[in-house]
């Protein structure tokens, strides 16, 4: 026998779940009928319990039990599985004695099942639902013929209420649904008395169903079609050809007011042919459609005048013959003829001077298939020339593919006369007129190409982006054309200046006695750009650092040039801004050694060679150490130690301050750990730090990982990185506080001090700078601030440190003036970690005096 065909096990599964799902049976609430059902099964066949057992993709569940405590188990373990696989009934006289039973947990539970016997539920299309089964906790024999027989009826039945309870809801569901519909459903006998008429009905003819019930269906019907339509109805009912049944056809109603409208009707036979039969027919109320119908004709003249008076010219030809076939009043007017001479016509016959390139063009845009865009000169007959941009497409038409081409043409004839225009201004800079980076980089290239010599000047604004954060971009923008026409007044007979960047200019001299040019031309534009410059918003002063390089002495190509003149810029700002510097090869020398030292700090940081120290901080009145700063060192492989203020400078300016500063916080915290628990640990932030926006996930990172309790890190933040971006830079400090981590502010008093600071967050410290605590002895104006400070904490609640404390006589003045700790070298330099442990042991081991100090 060929069984390739035969669906598989997983096939016949699937459709079965699907039966059971369409039944949608499972999961309902108790119903009598099932439950009567297993109730005489039970007392039938004299067991404990009973249950119709329906079987889904991983349970057995019961729609009605007898005697059974829980509402479903697991398919893995239900004796109903094996019944569902068998398709037959299933007789277990002792379960604890069959190999397929002895172990489930349904049979070695206490009041287990002992004997069970069950019987499928298989539907009309041959499908196993689940079964009838009952089971006992006592053994028993095998069913006889009268027992099975009375299991295989009650399943039978089950199954029957299963079927009956399926369909009485798709009855349900057909009601609702032509209840619920918007087309009117209507039901009449043989007779043509009307049987039924829904809600729909109701509305859209206006009767009632109980006056519409009983009445002829030509009271739906115009006077005047009621003869045909009853002609129509009875031969339908007789069995003769009709087009009503089984499709839709227009035909117009009447509603009870007796108005009219159009429908769209269909009927279909209902009934038996031994019992009542007639037809029932759906009703379409189409007046809107045939609203839009009228719409759409209106909406089609209304395009057609549209196109006529489009401002672009539209023509379409026949492929085949080339011929015209629509023209619209623009492409008259272009065209210089009328559509009476245009339409018919071909190129060859109106335009000859034209034809042979405008059939050139038609033919690529047949042969591509495509929309197929053109610009070209078109001369019309009274010798005036336009310039034409020209999409062609070929569509289909009604005899064949490919029938028509259409054009759409846009007179471009304005746009060539100003294109000159167009194209000088985009070699020039829109806001200072000055020759843009373009130009410059073209106009460069072809001088050195030329191997023409050449000074080029490198010219930077300084303090600029203070102006923008001052005035905003309008007031920037006043001030750069201001700058474009001091830098051209200076330039100007000199050689030529274009802007290259936001506030970067460059200016290249040719000629003679360059190096003296470049020098008096550099020092004029620093003097002009250093005059105020007076705008709307107010009077700016902004200041301008120059580099210089000539060629061919410092450099042949484009790409050496534009470096050394970098580098002889940065030098001038390096120098103090608001001057001018040749590039020489000492610079180049340094250059290159800052690359290999910015090369080494890439590989240490990668490396993790970067390492700490830790500078003491003591208590006034204990002298006890109760914290230490967290220091970084570097010992260069080749150059030795590297100053801290080198390499971190070093390390923010190439981009890896990020993650030098989480390695170290992460050291500092972990070192931390093993000191003693009074003892914390301060760690220095860059001002870059706060520019990721993640620096709060960084330090909850490291606490996190180093397991070193937030309330013993101290963070501290300079005032010149609290001037930078105030709401910033206290937003993330509010949060780093919210950890439970102390906040200092150092270097306080140098340059960039503000009372409002103190007032916006409250710091924990402030760290007097050293220079105040060098002059403590000697200057009247450093003890006036220190005392003031130290009187500014003690009403804030913010203890007051002193670092760089050297002497015993700036020690004891300290004190006297209420500092609260102190640090520096007469207390201790910054010491190893392993150093530091010992010192914090051997302090443990000295009974403290009371210190009301915070730490």
């Amino acid at each position: 026998m060929d069984l390739s065909n035969a669906p598989s096990s997983w096939d016949i599964e699937r459709e079965r779940l699907a039966a059971l799902s369409g039944y949608a049976i499972l999961d309902t609430p108790p119903e009598r009928e099932y439950d009567v059902l297993t109730r005489v099964a039970a007392v039938a066949l004299n067991v404990q319990s009973a249950a119709i057992s329906l079987i889904d993709g991983h349970r057995q569940w019961f729609k009605s039990r007898h005697g059974i405590a829980f509402p479903e188990t697991p398919r893995a373990i239900a004796f109903c599985s094996h019944a569902l696989k068998a398709r037959s009934a299933l007789v277990v006289p002792d379960a604890r004695q069959d190999t397929r039973f002895r172990d489930n947990p349904l049979v070695t539970s206490e009041g287990g099942i002992r004997f069970y016997a069950s019987v499928p539920l298989i539907t009309q299309t041959g499908l196993c639902l689940g079964t009838l089964c009952v089971f006992d906790p006592a053994p028993r024999e095998r069913l006889d013929d009268d027992e099975r027989l009375i299991l295989e009826d009650l399943a039978q039945h089950a199954t029957s209420l299963i079927e009956a309870r399926c369909a009485r809801r798709m009855t349900e569901i057909a009601g609702k649904v032509v209840d619920a519909t918007s087309d009117a459903v209507l039901a009449a006998d043989l007779s043509g008395r009307i049987v039924h008429w829904n809600a729909a009905a109701e509305q859209m003819f206006g009767r009632s169903r109980g006056e519409a019930i009983g009445e002829d269906v030509s009271i739906i019907m115009p006077p005047r079609f009621v003869h045909g339509h009853t002609e129509a109805f009875g031969r339908a009912a007789q069995g003769g050809p009709t087009r009503l049944v089984g499709s839709f056809i227009e035909l117009v109603a009447m509603r009870a007011d007796g108005s009219e409208f159009p429908i769209e009707l269909s009927l279909a036979r209902w009934g038996d042919p031994s019992g009542d039969q007639g037809f029932a027919a759906i009703v379409r109320d189409i007046s809107a459609r045939k609203s839009l119908e009228r719409e759409r004709e209106h909406a089609q003249k209304f395009l057609q005048s549209i196109v006529s008076n489009l401002p672009a010219t539209l023509f379409v030809k026949d492929v085949e013959t080339r011929r015209y076939l629509m023209i619209n009043h623009a492409g008259e007017t272009v065209m210089g003829r009328p559509a009476s001479e245009i339409i018919g016509a071909t190129d060859h016959e109106l335009f000859p001077a034209n034809a042979e390139a405008s059939e050139d063009r038609d033919n690529e845009a047949i042969a591509r298939r495509e929309t197929y865009q053109t610009e070209a000169a078109f001369t019309r007959g009274d010798g005036e020339t336009l310039y034409l941009r020209t999409m062609r497409t070929v569509i289909d038409g009604p005899d064949r593919p490919c029938q028509y081409l259409l054009g759409v043409s846009e007179d471009v004839t304005q746009i060539r006369r100003t294109e000159a225009e167009v194209l000088r201004l985009a070699h020039y800079d829109a806001l200072t007129g000055l020759l843009n980076r373009s130009s410059y980089t073209d106009r460069l290239f072809r001088m050195v190409q030329a191997r023409e010599p050449f000074a080029m000047l490198s010219i930077d604004l300084d303090r600029f982006k203070a102006v923008n954060d001052q005035f905003g971009h309008p007031g920037g923008d006043a001030v750069l054309i201001q700058v474009g026409d001091r830098l051209r007044a200076v330039i100007e007979g000199e050689g030529w200046i274009a802007r290259i960047g936001g506030d970067e200019f460059i200016a290249v001299l040719a000629g003679e006695r360059l190096r003296e040019r470049a020098q008096m031309c550099a020092d004029r534009l620093i003097d002009e750009l250093a005059k105020p410059i007076v705008t709307g918003r107010g009077v700016c002063y902004i200041g301008a650092s120059v580099g210089i390089v000539l060629m061919p002495q410092d450099g042949e190509t484009t790409e050496q040039l534009r470096e050394n003149v970098d580098l002889a810029l940065y030098r001038a700002k390096h120098n103090g801004r608001a001057c001018a510097c040749f590039f020489n090869a000492e610079m180049d020398s340094s250059a290159r050694d800052r690359r290999q030292i910015e090369r080494d700090l890439r590989e240490a940081v990668a490396a993790g060679d970067i390492g700490l120290v830790y500078q003491p901080l003591v208590a006034a009145q204990t002298g006890r150490i109760t914290s230490a700063e967290a220091l970084a060192r570097w010992t260069h492989p080749v150059k030795g130690p590297i100053r801290p203020d080198v390499f971190i400078a070093l390390a923010e300016e190439c981009g890896i301050i990020d993650q030098l500063a989480e390695q170290l916080l992460r050291q500092a915290c972990v070192d931390a750990r093993n000191w003693p628990a009074d003892v914390r640990v301060a760690v220095n932030l860059s001002p870059l730090q706060f520019v990721s926006g993640k620096l709060v996930e960084t330090v909850g990172a490291a606490l996190a990982a180093s397991g070193l309790c937030p309330s013993r890190l101290q963070l501290e933040v300079t005032e010149g990185l609290v001037i930078r971006d105030v709401e910033r830079t206290f937003d993330q400090l509010e949060a780093l506080r919210s950890l439970g981590i102390q906040i200092l502010i150092d270097d306080f008093g140098v340059g960039y001090s503000s009372l409002s600071y103190f007032q916006r967050f409250p710091f924990d410290k402030v760290k007097l700078d050293r220079s105040f605590v060098e002059q403590v002895t000697q200057s009247q104006a450093a003890r006036a601030i220190i005392q003031a400070v130290v009187g500014l904490g003690a009403q804030l609640g913010m203890a007051v440190v002193a670092e760089g404390v050297e002497t015993h006589e700036q020690m004891e003045a300290l004190v006297a003036m209420g500092c609260t700790h102190l640090q520096g070298y007469l207390f201790s330099r910054p010491l190893p970690v392993t150093t530091l442990c010992a010192m914090l042991e051997s302090q443990r081991s000295v009974v403290p005096r009371q210190d009301s100090q915070a730490a």
